[in-house]
């Protein structure tokens, strides 16, 4: 047990370790970190593999922009500050979704390069990040949302690829090119990537 923040919080360590939840659950946990600009295909692709994980016995968890800051981050913005706090507690979740033996899948633009390893230092060993590699034109012209639109038209402040800057990872655990394969491909690349790192089947 260890006392935090002047002995006001004690962060308590797990008695049932992250290894014995594993072996019951007949699983690896592992926190696959999507990043890549709006309309490249993340979430289409996560929940693809959602599915063939789920089919597959294994207990998994989606973890989505819109759906998270609909409620656990709904009281940030889309300031660097908002997004930077925005990562920080979805990859805290991560972090207890992993000790518990359990698969996440994240589908978050993370711009920079700074926000996405916050999220790797704070998840650890389990971070795989995959780099949904879609040119900013073929995004744009998917643009299901509106959101490019919008954002050309000045209605969207610092929209990344617009107005605010994405920096590709320069060193991913894997890069899926997405333009030219349909996102059923695109998540059999990733299932079967997921499959030799963390042993599914």
């Amino acid at each position: 047990m260890e006392e935090k923040k002047g002995n006001i919080f004690t962060f308590h360590n797990e008695i049932i370790q992250r290894e014995e939840k594993q072996n019951l659950l007949g699983q690896k946990a592992i926190s696959i970190w999507l990043t890549g600009l709006s309309g490249s295909g993340k979430t289409s692709i996560a929940k693809i593999v959602e599915r063939k994980l789920h089919d597959a016995g294994k207990l998994v968890m989606l973890l989505d922009g819109d759906n998270v800051r609909d409620g656990l981050n709904n009281n940030l913005d889309f300031t660097p500050e908002g997004r930077k706090e925005n990562i920080r507690r979805i990859a805290e979740v991560n972090k207890l979704f992993n000790n518990c033996g359990v698969i996440t899948l994240n589908c978050f633009v993370s711009p920079t390069k700074a926000i996405r390893q916050m999220a790797a230092d704070i998840i650890g060993d389990s971070f795989c990040e995959v780099f949904i590699d879609t040119p900013l034109e073929v995004c744009e012209s998917r643009d299901v949302k509106g959101l490019y639109k919008k954002a050309r038209a000045g209605t969207i402040p610092n929209f990344t690829g617009v107005s605010a800057p994405y920096e590709k990872p320069e060193h991913p655990d894997l890069a899926i090119q997405t333009a030219d394969q349909s996102p059923e491909e695109s998540a059999k690349v990733l299932f079967d990537y997921m499959n030799q790192k963390s042993q599914l089947s």
